[in-house]
């Protein structure tokens, strides 16, 4: 389908806002300007006795009952037009799967490619479909007018179409534990040719893919990388130290080497680090050659 003719979730969005947006806008106007000429017209000053007549007005009611009548059937049919809209995906849309967890998301393509920011292209529908690993995410993404929970076990799905390249802000818009506010990432809208580049080159392996790897599973979203202070330790410094942890319940100091990374990472609650709550999950789907890399890439940190 030509772009130029594909209606977009804005375009099925934007008018309807407006449109609401004006009939309250006009309501709010008129029925102010109404009280206040009510108000110097029939103040006591000026009319000391009451006028009112007690008689009812046929055509009054009439237009009271039509005009508000036909006003809530047209926002009900347009914006049940926008709904069925959203919810009907374009032929020949681009599928993604985005894997939402505590607090990061995991983007998926059909060929196997993954990457924690959204790529698309321009011109061409994406759908997108919507998993939770843990709890209750949402995704919002303001630019497309777009918002969708997104639920354990519920199958669901968003679908958008981007119009020019550029960046746009992703968010989680339900409250889903301490890292909340920092679980949010970008669409990247890329020209046509760009986009087949970017999706059909080999992910680069070692250090680098190391923290794209904790930005997939979300370990940014509790650990720092400069020192500061997080839901769970700083990983600038860790490898080498001597770290407090709690092991069985009892205190211990322990080596922050490599086996202690690898387990900390498979069995994160069997040695849980002083201050800390112990609320890190467990990524099943962490393999072992990722695993070795994220290993490494905690050493290159120090």
């Amino acid at each position: 389908m030509d772009p130029k003719h594909l209606q977009s979730t804005t375009d099925a969005i934007d008018p309807i806002f407006m449109s609401l947006f004006g009939a309250c806008l006009a309501l709010l106007v008129g029925i102010t300007v109404v009280m206040l000429v009510f108000v110097v017209r029939y103040h006591k000053s000026r009319a000391p006795q009451p006028t009112s007549q007690v008689e009812g007005s046929f055509w009054l009611e009439v237009v009271w009952v039509v005009l508000p009548s036909m006003l809530v059937l047209a926002m009900f049919y347009y914006g049940w037009a926008g709904y069925v809209t959203l919810r009907t995906v374009p032929k020949n849309a681009l599928p993604v799967t985005a894997t939402a967890r505590m607090w990061s998301w995991d983007f998926t393509y059909a060929n196997g490619r993954t990457s924690p920011k959204l790529y698309v292209p321009v011109g061409k529908p994406v759908v997108v479909e919507l998993v939770s690993k843990d709890v209750i995410h949402g995704f919002y993404l303001p630019a497309f007018r777009v918002k969708r929970d997104v639920v354990p076990g519920m199958k669901n799905h968003v679908w958008f179409v981007a119009d020019k390249p550029g960046t746009h802000d992703l968010f989680c818009s339900q409250y889903c534990g301490t890292g909340h506010s920092a679980m949010i990432t970008t669409v990247e809208v890329l020209s046509e040719e760009a986009f087949e580049n970017w999706l059909n080159q080999t992910p680069v392996k070692g250090v680098r893919h190391g923290r794209e790897l904790m930005e997939k599973h979300g370990c940014l979203g509790c650990h720092s990388l400069d020192g500061a202070p997080a839901v769970g330790p700083t990983f600038k410094g860790l490898f080498g130290s001597r770290v407090r942890v709690l092991k069985d319940g009892k205190p211990l100091t322990v080596l922050a080497d490599e086996v202690y990374l690898r387990e900390s990472i498979r069995q994160p609650s069997a040695s849980i680090v002083e201050g800390f709550p112990a609320i890190m999950p467990v990524a099943p789907d962490l393999s072992d050659a990722d695993l070795e890399e994220l290993v490494e890439y905690l050493e290159d940190l120090k």
